[in-house]
């Protein structure tokens, strides 16, 4: 609908960008560098972030961007993950039917993980999603996975990736064997208003677009309100395209999105 209006070739602010299209700032760099040194030395690492600050699509590129050849990457999302489901999901994505009880399953997995590296040279990269909803048994099941050869060897690069609250929870004393074994810790934070308007103009140029849409005062409306966090830009943007195509409105400025903002998210 608004794409013809605005003369683009794609729908912007939509999951599903090829990775080669995503935003990457210098902070999504870093982290991508640090998850890649995780890879490399089969790590364990913890990302954190706000909801809907992009933790997932840099997850999305970090797995685009790994050598298949070298690395099995393994993906995990389960709000209510247990021990067993845990091994099961990740046996199933390895190709192999998992053993009913919990300890033998574990046995299993340890096993295949010695095969791919040893004839076919290939590591695991596991990353569990949403893990600030894990419970205290499945964290402590992740920390006796790791303890592997007398604690010299780890079995695969393991992440965990959740909002802040998972990091606020690892600091508690109860988790401290956990968090002591965490090589890496990283966050994601919010787009500053800097950020926020490269944002915007990238996810625009990406679809063709070589002109500006909105106004720095729009740009401005657009922060104060998301306060940088992606997936509201992405939604606001959406709807101010929606409105200015109804409106006929070539150039989207900072009162149209008061009115987009009252209209539907006040």
């Amino acid at each position: 609908m608004y794409e013809v209006f605005y003369e683009l070739s794609k729908t912007p602010f939509i999951r599903g960008l090829p990775i080669e299209s995503l935003y990457v700032t210098d902070e999504t760099e870093e982290i991508l560098m640090r998850l890649k040194y995780i890879a490399e030395r089969q790590l364990f690492a913890v990302v954190t972030g706000d909801c809907g600050t992009g933790k997932t699509t840099l997850l999305r590129k970090f797995k685009g961007e790994l050598d298949t050849k070298r690395y099995k990457f393994l993906y995990v999302s389960d709000s209510k993950l247990t021990p067993r489901n845990f091994y099961r999901q990740i046996l199933e994505q390895l190709g192999f039917e998992a053993n009913y009880h919990r300890g033998e399953a574990k046995r299993q997995l340890h096993r295949e993980i010695e095969i791919m590296k040893g004839v076919h040279n290939i590591h695991l990269i596991c990353v569990c999603d949403e893990c600030h909803l894990m419970n205290k048994e499945m964290l402590e099941e992740i920390r006796f996975l790791l303890n592997v050869k007398l604690d010299s060897v780890s079995p695969m690069g393991l992440i965990l990736a959740g909002q802040s609250e998972l990091w606020e929870k690892l600091q508690l004393q109860s988790y401290a064997a956990i968090r002591q074994r965490i090589d890496v810790q990283s966050k994601i934070n919010h787009f500053d208003r800097a950020k926020t308007g490269s944002y915007i103009r990238h996810q625009l140029k990406t679809v063709g677009c070589d002109r500006e849409i909105f106004t720095d005062a729009a740009l401005d409306e657009i922060y104060r309100f998301t306060s940088g966090t992606v997936r509201l830009i992405d939604k606001v943007c959406t709807s101010a395209l929606l409105y200015g195509s109804q409106s006929k409105k070539r150039i989207i400025d900072d009162h149209a999105i008061k009115l987009i903002i009252e209209c539907e998210f006040s």
